[in-house]
């Protein structure tokens, strides 16, 4: 039998609403985050611990500033360089993968979830969560959100404001709400 939590991973209608094994994950993980952006500024070691216990996985270098919120924590991976400026949130009941040199300007979210558009089914709490990945070297301007089942490719800027919808291709600067592709950039290598 498929738990509430088995349908969310799968990208199926689940319960978040009512179902105690994901609201208590949620609170265990919510609970960090306030201590996190609760904790001093300067004792760096101690925020990053705070930090290693909510994400899931993370390659090395990382930074995120406070303040930082999130669901799960642990369906959220970080590549090498990884830089957050103030006021991230991530909404990860389905993974949300960040590539290598990825910078994120403040207040910025990323939503996995979303909500049937028939009335029935949302009035029951039913929700469907849907995958978020951003590649390498790309560059998130401040207040953009990004939704439900978006990827993003590689050397990629995505400018301030922007509310992305839809996949991104590699090599671009896409802006707007819907964001769209503004201009092709020549081919970087990867460095």
């Amino acid at each position: 039998m498929s738990t509430e939590k088995d349908k969310m991973l799968r990208g199926e209608l689940y319960d978040a609403n009512y179902n105690p094994q994901l609201i208590d994950e949620r609170n265990a993980c919510k609970a960090l985050c306030a201590r996190y952006n609760n904790s001093a500024y300067e004792d760096v070691e101690a925020r990053r611990a705070l930090l290693c216990r909510i994400i899931g996985s993370h390659k090395g270098s990382f930074t995120i500033e406070p303040s930082f919120w999130c669901d799960y924590g642990c369906n959220i991976s970080l590549g090498e360089n990884f830089y957050a400026n103030h006021n991230l949130v991530i909404l990860d009941a389905a993974p949300v993968t960040f590539g290598d040199n990825v910078f994120i300007g403040p207040s910025c979210g990323f939503h996995t979830a979303g909500h049937p558009l028939d009335v029935e089914q949302r009035n029951k709490g039913l929700e469907y969560a849907k995958p978020i990945k951003v590649g390498n070297n790309v560059w998130i301007g401040a207040g953009v959100q990004v939704l439900p089942g978006v990827t993003i490719g590689d050397n990629v800027t995505i400018g301030a404001g922007s509310v992305v919808t839809r996949d991104i291709p590699s090599d671009c600067v896409a802006v707007g709400s819907p964001c769209k592709v503004m201009k092709y950039l020549p081919h970087q290598q990867e460095q």
